[in-house]
């Protein structure tokens, strides 16, 4: 049921649009996207993507996606203009009059009609009846996902998985989460400071504290920094990150990389810089990211202590403002979660409540992957 052109109807759910031409064994040779005025930047993200797979776009423009009469006027004329039997029109975008419109005009002109399911990737023939479905071979990746959503990818960490140095090094901070929150605050505020330089001078009080020597002393071993009269000197760069917090960002995505065969996870990465490509560009961090069902999953790690008393404008307020932000790049579907080392204050709490999104803090680490599991079934 293969056809060389394919009518897009372009909506703010930008994946099923985008997955059935990432199936070299579907994809058609050109698409052409139906598009009003309003989802024309959308319509500029899809292209950028289709094009990587060297599928040819058109737009077809119409005035008003709600005017049904006016929608099937304009798909009326575009299959007059096509050879016969060129066409198939993906029904699954557009607004509600949009995809009706489209599909009664195709079946006018008895040609074919399918339907992406938004989650498994599948192909569903509405019309000719009685066709056998079909599995989409490629699922989309989180670059490709996130193009499609407005965000081009600029950089990524490290792929692989984490090594067990650092593995034990992590685990060994959250299971004596209780000895190691205060002296982790001290550890922080040095890392913080010897950005650019790798050096920080701890005070002497500091020195003499045993839990921040312990501290020190956990990360010295695995090679990240050194002490010697009272100055920390930090391997490089990435290490200077690690030991600043970098270290539970590493801690979850190792969790999120277990549990990838397991749960379906599609792709997952971690340090995505991304920038959004709107008129004055805007880059964002995230920390740790994966898809499931083509459903974004976005999560913040923090080390750091929330501090301020006003709510509104606090480092909690901030935080979570900043999350909820992100969830655009995923469109309705996203979820979002903050993983935290230390305990956000109780108005905060309220605040991630108020915004959907889960938090996993302190002891509650202790039993992250379960918190995990449950939130990407």
């Amino acid at each position: 049921m293969n056809r060389p052109i394919h009518l897009l109807l372009v909506s703010a759910q930008a994946v099923p649009n985008i997955t059935p031409v990432l199936d070299d064994s579907f994809k058609p040779g050109k698409v052409i996207m139906l598009v009003s005025s309003d989802m024309r930047q959308r319509a500029d993200w899809l292209e950028t993507v289709i094009k990587k797979r060297n599928v040819g776009t058109e737009r077809w423009p119409i005035d008003d996606p709600w005017d049904i009469e006016h929608i099937r006027d304009r798909v009326f004329e575009l299959l007059g203009r096509q050879p016969a039997d060129s066409m198939a029109l993906n029904a699954t975008g557009g607004t509600k009059p949009m995809s009706i419109a489209a599909y009664e005009t195709f079946r006018l002109f008895e040609q074919p009609i399918y339907y992406v399911h938004p989650e498994q990737d599948r192909i569903i023939w509405m019309y000719p009846p009685n066709q056998p479905g079909l599995k989409l071979a490629d699922r989309i990746k989180l670059p490709e996902f996130l193009q499609a959503y407005g965000a081009a990818v600029i950089r990524q960490g490290s792929k692989l998985g984490v090594p067990r140095h650092y593995r034990d090094l992590t685990e060994t901070l959250i299971r004596d989460i209780d000895i190691y929150e205060k002296p982790l605050r001290t550890l922080n505020f040095h890392a913080a400071r010897a950005e650019n330089r790798l050096t920080a001078e701890l005070a002497e009080y500091e020195t003499k504290d045993r839990h921040v020597r312990n501290l020190i002393q956990l990360f010295a071993e695995t090679g990240l920094l050194s002490l010697s009269n009272g100055k920390l000197a930090f391997a490089d760069e990435e290490a200077r990150f690690f030991v600043n917090g970098g270290w539970l960002e590493q801690h979850v995505y190792g969790l999120c990389l277990n549990l990838k065969l397991a749960h379906g996870i599609q792709d997952i990465g971690r340090s995505i810089q991304v920038e959004r490509l709107q008129n004055d560009p805007v880059k964002n961090e995230l920390d740790v990211a994966f898809l499931k069902e083509n459903r974004l999953y976005l999560i913040e790690c923090k080390t750091k202590v929330f501090s301020g008393n006003d709510p509104a404008h606090g480092d909690g307020a901030q935080t979570l403002y900043k999350l909820d932000t992100l969830k655009d790049l995923g469109g309705l579907q996203a979820r979002t979660m903050l993983v935290s080392f230390t305990r956000p204050r109780p108005h905060d709490l309220q605040r991630a409540g108020d915004l959907g999104i889960r938090v996993c803090c302190h002891r509650d680490l202790h039993h992250l992957k379960d918190h995990l599991q449950a939130w990407i079934k």
